[in-house]
Parts: structure tokens; sequence; C-alpha cells
């Protein structure tokens, strides 16, 4: 692991580094970002760091130095290039006082990357009570405030699954704690659009560009039709479901073979692109 603290890097990456009134770490005042690296090289860099600044701005925070986000992204891919990797981007409110409020101090900015372990080509899921607020301050937005999330995935262990899908307040399928997901009725492949309250996934953008997809909102029990359904995320790519709920289904089936496919064959097109230092 190396990390990358406002810029320097630290000796020792689990080390004492952020303090205790940073705002991210007392209420979650703080956006973040997840990129896989392959080879050494970031995947969709910029297109990343264009949603960071989005979220920031969405959360209120100040604009993100965009280069000094780059240097960091060099500094910890800098040395023997792992494989297949991740860094992970975190931009907070800085230090302040207790409590919800912001302080006039300069933001946190975090860059940490470290090896990855590749994820199974299939997957279960289930469906959590919780809904997503659609309408909320937050939705759409990466934040860290991640603790229903960490709730969900608690409940989609106990049922031997890796993922947990929400609907949203009018009962439309939604999200994963992690992930888009996709799903095929009468052959027809489809999405929750942006307006479901998910999150503007890299890999779902993607996908939807180089395969396609229709983008539609229906409820949650849409997914009790489909003949095949399958997750995207950054650490995930194409991940086909073999079981959501008590609901068994073959996976990868042949809409979503020929997804993973398409991916492979186009992600590296994304890959190396300049740090633009």
């Amino acid at each position: 692991m190396r990390v990358w603290l406002n810029g320097e890097i630290l000796p020792d990456p689990t080390g004492p580094a952020v303090g205790v009134t940073d705002h991210g770490l007392t209420v979650g005042d703080g956006v973040f970002e997840a990129i896989k690296v392959v080879d050494g090289q970031p995947f969709a860099l910029t297109r990343h760091l264009d949603r960071l600044a989005r979220s920031a701005a969405g959360l209120g925070l100040p604009d993100v130095d965009d280069v000094a986000v780059r240097r960091g992204v060099a500094a910890v891919l800098e040395g023997d290039p792992w494989p297949l990797g991740r860094i992970r981007i975190t931009y907070t409110g800085g230090p302040a006082p207790l409590g919800s409020g912001r302080g006039d101090a300069a933001p946190t900015l975090i860059v940490v990357a470290d090896a990855m372990a590749p994820m199974g080509e299939t997957t279960s899921v289930v469906t959590v009570p919780w809904p997503r607020n659609e309408r909320g301050a937050l939705a759409g937005l990466k934040t860290t405030s991640y603790a229903e999330n960490v709730v969900a995935l608690a409940r989609a262990a106990e049922a031997g699954a890796t993922e947990a899908v929400f609907a949203n307040l009018a009962g439309h399928l939604c999200e994963g704690t992690g992930t888009n997901v996709f799903y095929v009725v009468d052959g027809e492949l489809r999405t929750p659009t942006l307006a479901s309250g998910c999150l503007a996934g890299v890999t779902r953008a993607l996908l939807l560009e180089w395969f396609g997809g229709v983008e539609v909102d229906q409820p949650i029990e849409a997914v009790d039709a489909a003949s095949e359904i399958f997750l995207v995320s950054t650490t995930r790519d194409v991940q086909g479901v073999t079981r959501w709920n008590d609901r068994e289904l073959p996976a990868p089936g042949p809409v979503t073979a020929d997804a993973m496919a398409c991916w492979r064959d186009r992600e590296p097109e994304l890959l190396g692109q300049s740090l633009g230092l």
C-alpha cells in the first residue's frame, strides 16, 4: 500500500495521518473515487476525476485541485506496477469544529493505492428493506457517508451474498451498495435511470456507450421476470448474478457473456491515459 496525503507520501502507510477533527472522520463530510489499476496504469482516470469534482460540488466542498490529485495518483503508482490494483481518492472538508458545521481550514486530500484480488465471474445478491432516497441531498453523489451500505452488506453476508440491492422511495429498482444493476427482460437489456437516485457509475456509462441498453425505471419486482442479471462496478467490471434472494439464475447468460466480451475488448482504450502533469 502507498499513501499520499496533502502533497506528501507517508513513510508509514498505516500510521496516524488524519487529525481527529477532520470533518470526513467526524461527520462523513467527504467524497471519494475508486479507480482500477491494470499493470500499473489507472483506468478511465479522467472520467473518475470529473465525477469526483461533481460530487465535491454537490456536497458544497471547495473545487478539487485536479493537478494535485493527478500528482497524488502518479506518486502512489510510482515503483513496481501491480498487475491489478485500485486507487482510492478521498477529499474531505478538512479540520472543523465538532458537529455538522464546517470550519475554515483547507480540505484534506488523500490518495491511496494497493493491490486488489480479481473478482469472480459471478456472484449472488439480496434485496434489502431500506430504500434509497432519490430526493435526498446526497442522491447521486459518491460521498463517504457509507454507513447505510455497511449495514446492507452485513445483511447480504448473513444471507451468503456479496452484494445488497436497494429499491428507492418510489419502489423502483435503484442500485447496489457499490454497483449498478443491469437485467434482461424479453431479450432487452435494461438498467435504472439516474433519476432513480443511483450513482452515475463510470462502468455503467461506458457499458451503455459500448454495448447498449435501455435506461428505464421499473418496480424492483421487474427483476423477478429477468432472464439474466449482472452487476457492474469499478472492481467487478461485468459480473453475472447466479442468485437473487432465493431465485437461481443462469450466469453468465448469453447477454451477460456478450457484455463481458465487449468490456474485455474495449477496456484497453481507457488504460494508460496521461496523468496530465
